[in-house]
């Protein structure tokens, strides 16, 4: 009863852009991954539809203050729940970015800035998908089949960083829902992107390619497990400017939740769009322990380690770069999927097809000095190059999980 319709921009754009004109229309929820709020060259206005988020944002916001003739009662408020620095920030900018390069002209940029609200948010729940272990059960219990049966662990904490009219008229918080309104949510996402998040995306890829595909097995392995409290304890909450205590109290609970035993979550699931994840969740606290203690820090050198032997793979198939998992007991060999932005496939799958990809020292140089993929060259941090080069040079010989065992060593 909460879902009215679904509509698809891409078979069905003129349906999407019908929804700029219903007069009951205030608040527009996204999520499209880390990679989704970006801005892309290229696009025009007369795309059906534009290819990126932010573009389509732009193309829906021009055609409801084209509908409703620049009514400033006629704004909305956009709650984005992309898990990047300042979603709400970062979206608006574009909008008006894209506004401007496609000449909407000077009475839409004034009625984007003074009729709507971009929040910025952090969204703290851990949802792990379609329960496809278990669905014909669900469905059994429930007397129908619904295709929208989604798992998630019952902790769950929305942070709305937004004027107060905004929680007047979004009053989650008075229903008995977990949603902080807040004027400034930086601790709130500092927190719990570099803990909760950050010791996902550290650790999906390497433990796969050791044999684990699912949270949950991580957390019963003694290395892997002990490796996440290690490097939590000795690499990431030491750059955090945050009460100590606090930051011990919340990593602890992060891996009692990691370790939920009703909770499948796959690793393959996590691992989508990994270079996003990665630059957003780890690289910060990467380059703040470098500056700190002038050395690399050595668990995270092994996670973008593991991230490269992830994203080998030479062939695209279906949209993915095709990558082979090694024999590891009890998994046997066997290809996994690699998703992740086109440029980003490009990238990975021309390295690995060329004489750079057969010499492991030139493959991690072509990775950190990949300005798409950072920003920035990494070779630049001390030491950082060396220290991921050798983790890297110990995953081809020894397999994932013995190079992290020598790491914790």
């Amino acid at each position: 009863s909460s879902i009215s319709r679904a509509l698809n921009p891409y078979t069905d754009f003129q349906a999407f852009l019908d929804c700029a004109g219903l007069p009951e229309l205030r608040i527009i929820i996204s999520n499209t991954t880390e990679a989704g709020i970006a801005y892309r060259g290229g696009e025009k206005p007369e795309d059906s539809p534009p290819a990126s988020f932010p573009g389509k944002m732009t193309r829906f916001l021009y055609e409801r203050f084209s509908r409703f003739s620049g009514d400033t009662a006629k704004g909305l408020i956009m709650l984005p729940c992309e898990l990047i620095d300042r979603n709400g920030d970062n979206l608006k900018r574009i909008v008006f970015d894209l506004a401007e390069e496609w000449k909407l002209g000077s009475s839409f940029l004034q009625w984007l800035s003074e009729a709507n609200i971009f929040c910025n948010t952090l969204v703290d729940s851990i949802m792990t998908g379609f329960p496809k272990d278990e669905i014909a059960r669900l469905w059994a219990e429930a007397g129908y089949e619904d295709t929208l049966y989604d798992t998630g662990e019952l902790f769950r904490l929305w942070v709305i960083e937004g004027p107060e009219n905004v929680q007047d008229e979004f009053p989650l918080h008075r229903a008995g829902m977990n949603v902080v309104w807040t004027r400034d949510m930086t601790p709130y996402r500092t927190r719990k992107v570099r803990i909760l998040n950050g010791a996902h995306t550290m650790t999906v890829m390497g433990a796969y390619l050791g044999g684990k595909n699912t949270v949950g097995e991580c957390m019963a392995d003694p290395l892997i497990a002990g490796w996440m409290r290690k490097t939590l304890r000795e690499e990431i909450i030491p750059v955090l400017s945050l009460p100590k205590k606090e930051l011990e109290d919340f990593a602890s609970e992060v891996l009692q939740r990691f370790a939920n035993p009703y909770i499948q979550h796959y690793l393959l699931s996590i691992a989508l769009n990994s270079a996003a994840k990665f630059k957003a969740r780890v690289l910060p606290t990467i380059k703040e322990y470098c500056a700190l203690r002038r050395s690399p820090p050595p668990g995270l050198s092994w996670a973008l380690a593991a991230f490269i032997a992830f994203y080998q793979g030479r062939e695209m198939q279906g949209g993915a770069l095709t990558g082979h998992r090694s024999p590891a007991p009890p998994q046997s060999g066997e290809d996994y999927p690699i998703k992740d932005d086109a440029d980003v496939l490009e990238f990975f799958r021309a390295l690995w097809n060329s004489p750079e990809g057969t010499s492991p020292p030139a493959a991690v140089r072509a990775v950190l000095t990949n300005p798409r993929l950072w920003d920035e060259d990494l070779t630049a941090l001390p030491g950082f190059e060396e220290s991921v080069q050798r983790a890297y040079a110990a995953i081809l010989e020894k397999g994932s999980l013995a190079a992290l065992a020598d790491t914790m060593k």
